[in-house]
């Protein structure tokens, strides 16, 4: 019951940022409130950054993705669902950078959250990602980072670093030269 409890506020809390609600601040390690995001990188420093809880799922296409598959890579993750418009947008700006950082190691793996499995599918097949996603129905993944650094919104975007450790955040659609810099940023350390 608290599992569903839970689910079902992060579930309230992530489409609400779909629609754009507006609260002012970013969320810390423990917050579960919803917080509109603009898209802008917040990267960590160093010494501040909590270790990402284990990501591991089976993908859209039946296979499966972890986050400990890339160990030692700087891997970014983005949370996103077929249903939700600015995923839609961000989308291409995600492929474009993940198929320019590939080559210096960088991976990238989609969370598809609370969203309907032919829905994401088509989605999948229409964006042309490059990368898989995993499919995360109840939103396990998401409810993983309570008590470090929430996504608190959908879209969502995390970076972590070489070390395993979440480096930066972005709250809703990334633009291309924030999500670029970003990555370049933490890849480089």
């Amino acid at each position: 019951m608290r599992a569903t409890t839970a689910s079902l506020a992060l579930l309230a809390l992530l489409a609400a940022g779909c629609a754009g609600t507006s609260q002012s601040g970013q969320p810390q390690a423990g917050d579960t409130r919803f917080v509109a995001g603009d898209g802008k990188m917040q990267i960590f420093a160093a010494a501040d950054r909590k270790p990402a809880p284990v990501v591991e799922g089976p993908t859209l296409d039946d296979g499966t993705a972890s986050l400990a598959a890339h160990k030692g890579k700087v891997v970014v993750l983005n949370f996103w669902a077929s249903w939700c418009g600015p995923c839609r947008g961000e989308a291409p700006v995600l492929k474009d950078v993940a198929a320019k950082t590939k080559a210096s190691g960088v991976e990238f793996i989609g969370i598809d959250f609370k969203d309907r499995k032919a829905d994401a599918l088509a989605f999948e097949r229409t964006e042309q990602t490059g990368y898989p996603s995993i499919f995360d129905q109840p939103g396990k993944v998401a409810l993983a980072f309570q008590g470090t650094v929430p996504p608190a919104a959908i879209p969502s975007t995390l970076i972590i670093d070489a070390q395993g450790r979440v480096a930066a955040r972005a709250l809703g659609a990334v633009k291309f030269t924030d999500l670029m810099n970003a990555i370049t940023k933490v890849r480089d350390e």
